[in-house]
């Protein structure tokens, strides 16, 4: 992963992080692929993909989260519930873009960017 990504996925924990959420994970690993965060908040369990853009590469980073993709989350978010606590609370996929703003980043989050 580049600086880039390293910084985004820093910069997406802290915004969830602000709203309250717990960050559980950070790039959890599985055969099936890669979650850069899972996090906790009031009984949902938010597996969230980050995609961090700069200068030439700003067209829509959730673009880059195609049908491919989502079913490689699903599947690590899968092999994730089975071992964990938290296996009982609902689940949601959330997308996060993060790109260059006039002071430092500029965070959009889409809740419930897919369903599984």
């Amino acid at each position: 992963m580049t600086d880039t990504g390293h910084i985004g996925e820093a910069i997406a924990a802290k915004y969830y992080q602000q709203r309250g959420w717990l960050l559980l994970n950070h790039n959890y690993r599985t055969r099936m692929g890669e979650i850069d965060l899972v996090l906790y908040k009031d009984d949902t369990l938010v597996f969230a993909e980050v995609k961090t853009r700069t200068g030439a590469m700003l067209d829509r980073p959730a673009a880059a989260v195609d049908a491919r993709k989502q079913q490689r989350l699903i599947l690590a978010a899968q092999q994730y519930l089975q071992c964990s606590p938290y296996r009982d609370a609902a689940i949601r996929f959330d997308v996060v873009e993060v790109t260059p703003a006039a002071k430092g980043w500029q965070v959009h989050c889409i809740p419930s960017a897919f369903e599984c």
